[in-house]
Formats: C-alpha cells, structure tokens, sequence
C-alpha cells in the first residue's frame, strides 16, 4: 500500500512511519522541509516539497495530521491565522490536489481533536455530541473537520480522528509538564476537577492502523482511552510515579492573566470516551493512567 501523510514528521506521524514501514507499506511524506524526512521518517521514506512531485504515482491512502501546534505559543492574530492556515488552507490544497487525480485513494484519515467539543464540563462526550461550546480550539476543529469532509464528494472515505492528550517519550504535552513536576513544582490546574481525556501513543499509531482497515469506517472517531481523568488526578498519578510531590496548583486567575485566550485550552476538558471505536471492536493496550505513565516514564 503507497500511504501519503502530512504532518508525516510530527510526534504521531514519524511513530505512524516506523509502524506502516516495519508492515512493508511505501511511504510519502508532504513536508515544507522534504530533505529532513528520511532523517525523522525513516530513510525509506520519500519527502517532497509539493504535491505535485508525486506524479501519477498510484496513492492508496491519505492520513492528513498537518498543523501548527496549538498550545505553544499565545493565540495572538498572527498565530490563529497560522494555526489556520496550516490546518484548513492545507487540507483544502489537498483537496484540490486529490480532485484532479485521475485515480484517487480509498480513504483519507484526518486528524482533529477532542477540542471539537468545547469545554465540555460534567458532560460524557461521545461522537454523537454536540459542540458544548464553541472557543477557538473548537471552531479550528470544527472547520478542519467540515474541509476534510468535503472528500466524500470525490467518493473517498473520510475517517476522523479526535485525538485526546498524547502520552508519549518522544514530545507531546508530557516533554512540557515534566521540568516542573521533576523539580517538585507540579499540581493541579485550577480547581483541578477539568476532565483530561488521554491515550497512550501505542494506542494511538494502532487505532489509527486500525480505521484504515476497517472498509466501514467513517465519520468521527473519539481517540481516547476508555477511562478520562480529572486534572488533579492526572497531576497525581503523574508525580506519584516520578517520585514527586503534587502540591502546587496554578491557580486559574495567573493562568488568564498570563495565557489570555489560550488558558481555555487548560482550564477546561473533554469528558470524551471513545465509543465508537469500542463498538467496532478496536481493543485498547493501554486503560489505565498509572500503567501508561509508568510504560512511559521507563523512555522519558
């Protein structure tokens, strides 16, 4: 299978290539800097510039997991439009590029994220749900999801994957939490009790396996483990198994002062559970937090 990805080369692309080349899968990667993608893909991976260099190369599938990430810098003008640009104004170049393909893929897998939702609060969210409410992430989420859509009409399947917070050695929100929790300096955030829909990265590259297969798959799938925790839970387990105290909250007030529009992003939470793929049969390694930190931590 020729499987084509963007964002080939972030934390669950290279993880994505190490996977589908270990299956003898021909990979591509669409990459602003095509001459680092055999270095952080794999050196059997092609990196091109644009789409275009593929030629008529036959491509069976698309996994579009391209975008600035979301919580690295203040959502400033300049960076919501960067954050949609690399989102949305990419996907609809991909769309263009696959309408005038001859021979088109069978299904292209979409990233997204369980900030489709809003801050969903008490709220059990399963794909059926509604948007709670409708912040940035939100509406970035809901129009990358309605683009990616749009290749229904060009009879490929659309699978669409809202990732919750990664666990994983190699980067991913956890690299960000650990200097303070080392130092003794980790805690709560706010009030603590924001649910933190998670999922193992192993889990994660499965699944995703996982939906290209499956010849019915289509639509939102939640990525999530099973099982969501609150803040101050995570915050818990997470110094317990560093062999740190968990003592000092951020208190909510620093974080709007400080963050501005993005400590939404912190402040609220997903209670998502992922319900559809359970119902297809996908089988989760990784349920419980402590197990999948303490997986982790043995890299970190």
């Amino acid at each position: 299978m020729h499987i084509l990805l963007t964002g080939g080369t972030g934390l669950i692309g290279r993880q994505l290539c190490r996977h589908w080349l270990s299956q003898g899968h021909s990979l591509t990667v669409w990459s602003r800097r095509p001459e680092k993608v055999a270095k952080l893909c794999g050196t059997q991976v092609r990196g091109v510039g644009r789409l275009e260099d593929i030629g008529q190369q036959a491509v069976d599938a698309v996994i579009n997991l391209a975008g600035a990430p979301i919580a690295d810098r203040l959502w400033t003008h300049r960076r919501k439009a960067l954050l949609w640009n690399s989102r949305i104004k990419l996907t609809e170049t991909l769309l263009a590029w696959l309408e005038g393909r001859e021979q088109k893929p069978q299904v292209l897998i979409s990233g997204s994220a369980v900030g489709w939702y809003g801050d969903g609060g008490e709220r059990e969210l399963t794909e059926s749900s509604p948007p709670v409410s409708e912040d940035f992430a939100s509406q970035l989420c809901i129009a990358w999801e309605e683009t990616a859509q749009r290749a229904e009409a060009l009879g490929i399947r659309v699978v669409l994957v809202r990732t919750g917070l990664v666990l994983s050695a190699e980067g991913g929100f956890l690299s960000r939490l650990l200097l303070p929790f080392k130092v003794g300096l980790g805690g709560p955030i706010g009030n603590g009790r924001q649910w933190m829909p998670w999922i193992h990265i192993n889990d994660q590259i499965a699944l995703i396996d996982f939906l290209l297969h499956q010849k019915d798959a289509r639509g939102p799938y939640n990525a999530c483990a099973p099982k969501p925790v609150r803040n101050r839970e995570f915050a818990k387990t997470l110094a317990s198994v560093l062999h740190r105290p968990a003592f000092m909250p951020m208190p909510s007030f620093a974080l709007r002062v400080g963050l501005g529009e993005l400590s939404l992003l912190l402040l609220g939470g997903q209670r998502a559970t992922p319900t559809r793929l359970l119902a297809a049969g996908f089988i989760f390694r990784f349920t419980d937090l402590r197990a999948a930190l303490d997986d982790v931590s043995s890299r970190l």
